[in-house]
């Protein structure tokens, strides 16, 4: 099952993107929106940002986006601790 998202015409034009780029653009900004809020892994947001985890990861670099890591109980852990943890 998948979802459209219906966008007017008057926002469609607004966007300041040439026509071929306005989806991956969208697709991208959802994508690093709904990491960024802890509402998608990193796994289905760069499949949602159609990109690989090199890309992804840099595309969050880029926009200051630190990655968070979880372990297998389902917590986050910070990149600094799990450094930390793997240092031991």
């Amino acid at each position: 099952m998948g979802l459209q998202i219906s966008i007017s015409d008057s926002i469609v034009q607004a966007l300041r993107l040439p026509e071929q780029r306005i989806e991956q653009e969208l697709r991208r900004e959802l994508a690093i929106a709904l990491y960024t809020q802890d509402i998608l892994a990193f796994g289905k947001a760069r499949e949602l940002a159609e990109m690989d985890k090199y890309e992804f990861g840099q595309l969050l670099a880029r926009r200051g986006v630190v990655r968070h890591y979880s372990c297998k109980a389902g917590f986050r852990i910070a990149p600094e601790l799990l450094v930390e943890i793997l240092m031991q």
